[in-house]
């Protein structure tokens, strides 16, 4: 089980949060479909993901989003993934 605290920022506050939980173990190549499951619950689009991206997260726990790595316009400043080690 795994837990990804996942949260929108604007002006270094946070605007939006949630936490998707996984039953199986946190496997890198479905950081993808994560990724979809969690911006569709906090009704933002969804980033590029690349390997850096992922690298991030599995060095440092957590990784962050900004505006250039989408393609459409967001209306906050990142959008930050946390992997909340239990």
């Amino acid at each position: 089980m795994f837990r990804i605290w996942a949260k929108l920022l604007r002006e270094g506050k946070i605007v939006r949060q949630f936490v998707y939980e996984g039953e199986e173990k946190l496997t890198y190549s479905h950081f993808l479909t994560y990724l979809f499951d969690i911006c569709r619950e906090l009704d933002c689009p969804t980033p590029v993901l690349l390997k850096t991206h992922i690298f991030n997260f599995a060095k440092f726990n957590h990784v962050r989003f900004l505006p250039r790595d989408f393609v459409e316009s967001t209306d906050f400043d990142a959008l930050v993934l946390e992997n909340i080690i239990v």
